[in-house]
Formats: structure tokens, C-alpha cells, sequence
């Protein structure tokens, strides 16, 4: 039962991510076709949100110790984050919101193949087996069918 939960939350945060890249895209047009700017102050809501949310919710602060004992790797979730806001509101509408996200999901299932198939950043080991590949197989056909039929 907490599988199909979590599957549905998965599919409610990928349909959040379509319609974040598309906002961002208009958002781009509206202030004057820069996307820096579409993703500077999407981003600034990303961050009220989370203040927000901290300011009502309380948790309690990790120590400065535990901070700094954090991997890199950890660091990287924000930057990272930007980029995919800028590439969202930069690239949405010269691709289609369809091919955007189908790229983006590609990108991320090979990646994703790659860091759980030689266990990075705090992952488990889950070796690539043909069953994963013939998957990412039918994405990456998955992607020429949105963009050439």
C-alpha cells in the first residue's frame, strides 16, 4: 500500500515539475524573454516556500557539526535545482513542454542508471541488468516518438 503512495506522489511531483517548466517558460516571455530572470525569482519563491514552511513547521537545526561532516555531494541538490528552473523556463517553449519533460525524464533514468549502478552518492549498489536497459530503451524511444511522429 505505501508503494502505490509513494508511485502516486512520484507521478504528482513529475506532473508539478511539467507544469513548473512551462510557468517558468511564460514567466521567461513576460519579463522581457530572459530566462535568468524567470528562474532568479522562480527560485526566490522556491525559497519563500521553504521559509515558510520552516517558520511553521519548527524542526529542530542539525548542529554545525553534522553540517560540516555532510558529503559534497550533499551541497550540490540547490545549484543543481537551479539549473533545471533555468533550463525549464530557457527550453520549454523551443521544444514543447511534451519533448522538454520526456528529455528531462531520459536524462534522468540514464543518470539514475549510472548512480545506482556503481552505488553513488549514498546509494545501493542495483547493477544495470537488461530488464533496466530494454527500460531506458523504451524512453529513449519513448522521447523520438514525442519529437518526430
Amino acid at each position: 500500500m505505501h508503494t502505490t503512495i509513494f508511485a502516486l506522489l512520484a507521478v504528482g511531483a513529475g506532473a508539478c515539475i511539467a507544469l513548473q517548466a512551462s510557468a517558468n517558460s511564460n514567466f521567461r516571455k513576460s519579463l522581457g524573454d530572459n530566462p535568468l530572470f524567470a528562474a532568479y525569482f522562480s527560485i526566490c519563491g522556491t525559497f519563500l516556500t521553504a521559509t515558510v514552511t520552516m517558520l511553521i513547521l519548527r524542526p529542530s537545526a542539525p548542529s554545525l557539526s553534522v553540517m560540516r561532516e555532510a558529503p559534497w555531494w550533499n551541497w550540490i541538490g540547490g545549484p543543481l535545482g537551479a539549473l533545471i528552473v533555468l533550463a525549464g523556463a530557457a527550453l520549454t517553449e523551443r521544444l514543447g513542454a511534451a519533448l522538454f519533460i520526456a528529455l528531462v525524464v531520459g536524462g534522468q533514468l540514464l543518470c539514475s542508471l549510472l548512480l545506482d549502478h556503481f552505488a553513488l552518492v549514498g546509494l545501493k549498489e542495483q547493477p544495470i541488468t537488461p530488464g533496466r536497459l530494454l527500460g531506458a530503451a523504451l524512453v529513449v524511444t519513448g522521447v523520438l516518438c514525442i519529437k518526430y511522429l
